[in-house]
C-alpha cells in the first residue's frame, strides 16, 4: 500500500505526519510524495485562523478530486472541531480526533481491511539507514515533545482542539532523536502546542529536557519552536553556550499595549519586555 501525507499549519502537524509515516512503514507499507498515486492519503488539518479553517476544507476537496479512488483520512484541529461536518465531506473515509491520534494507523488498517493490513511477502520498509522523513523529501526532523495547553488565551481555538497538556517522557524524546541521527538526520526542531510548558504534568521542564538532549545525544543542530517568554527562567539562556542549540527563538510577545495583552489573557506586560527579550 502506498500512503501519502499532507499537512496544513504548524510544525506540530508535520511532526505527527513523520510519526505516522514511520508507523505505516514499520507495518510493511510505503510512503509516496505523490497523492495521485497513493492508496491512502492522510491529511492533518489546521484551524488556528478562519483562513486556515477554510484552506483545510479546500485542501480536502482538492485531495479527493486529485485521487478519488484513494482512501482519505482527515485529522487535526479542523477535523476535531468539526467532526460531523468533515465526516460528510465528499471522499472522506475516516476522521480521527486529536485525542486519538496515537491510534490513527491502527484505525486506518482496521477499517481498510481489503488486503492492505496483511501483504504476504512484504517486509517492513523502515531500516536504520532509511526513514520516513527523508523519503518525504525533508531533512529537518520535527520532534513532538508535548501536546495541548493549560492556558486559555482569549483568541486561541487551538487549546480547545488539542486539549490539556500532555508531555512525552524525556527518554522517549531522546530515543527518537538518536534514531533520527543514526538514520542521517542532522537537525531537529522541538515542537508542541505549549513548548515552554513541557514537563508541567510529569515533573520535568524544557530546560531539563534540553540538558538531557545536549548531554546524551550527538545530533549536530537543535532548534526550538515558538516559546512563551514567561515560561523561561533566566538561567535557561545559559544553554545556548552549546553551539548545537541554534541561536534563534521565536518569542510570541504579540503586543506592546498592556490593555490589549489583558484582553488577550496573555501573561506578559510591557514593563517585563526587557526580561522577555533577554
Amino acid at each position: 500500500m502506498f500512503v501519502n501525507f499532507q499537512a496544513l499549519g504548524c510544525r506540530l502537524n508535520e511532526a505527527e505526519l513523520e510519526t505516522w509515516a514511520s508507523q505505516f512503514m514499520q507495518r510493511g507499507h510505503q510512503v509516496t510524495t505523490d497523492a495521485a498515486e497513493a492508496d491512502v492519503v492522510v491529511f492533518n488539518s489546521c484551524a488556528v485562523t478562519a483562513q486556515a479553517d477554510r484552506k483545510s476544507r479546500q485542501q480536502i476537496g482538492r485531495l479527493q478530486r486529485s485521487n478519488p479512488e484513494a482512501r482519505l483520512i482527515v485529522t487535526g484541529c479542523h477535523a476535531s472541531l468539526n467532526p460531523d461536518a468533515v465526516k460528510n465531506y465528499l471522499g472522506v473515509d475516516l476522521v480521527v480526533d486529536n485525542q486519538r491520534k496515537e491510534e490513527l494507523v491502527d484505525q486506518a488498517l482496521g477499517l481498510f481491511d481489503d488486503g492492505f493490513e496483511h501483504q504476504p511477502g512484504v517486509d517492513p520498509v523502515l531500516g536504520e539507514a532509511e526513514n520516513a522523513l527523508l523519503l518525504r523529501g525533508r531533512h529537518r526532523g520535527f520532534i513532538k515533545i508535548q501536546d495541548g495547553c493549560r492556558y486559555r488565551c482569549t483568541y486561541c481555538i487551538v487549546t480547545l482542539a488539542r486539549g490539556d497538556e500532555r508531555s512525552r517522557s524525556e527518554a522517549e524524546i531522546l530515543a527518537e532523536i538518536k534514531r533520527l541521527h543514526r538514520q542521517g538526520v542532522k537537525e531537529v526542531a522541538l515542537t508542541g502546542v505549549h513548548v515552554g510548558g513541557y514537563g508541567s504534568d510529569i515533573g520535568s521542564s524544557l530546560y531539563r529536557l534540553l540538558n538531557e538532549i545536549l548531554e546524551h545525544s550527538e545530533i549536530p543542530r537543535i532548534r526550538l519552536a515558538s516559546v512563551e517568554p514567561w515560561d523561561l527562567p533566566r538561567h535557561f539562556f545559559d544553554l545556548f553556550q552549546d553551539s548545537r542549540l541554534m541561536p534563534h527563538m521565536h518569542l510570541p510577545i504579540q503586543s506592546g499595549c498592556d490593555s490589549v495583552l489583558r484582553r488577550m489573557a496573555r501573561r506578559c506586560k510591557t514593563e517585563a519586555r526587557s526580561h522577555c527579550s533577554t
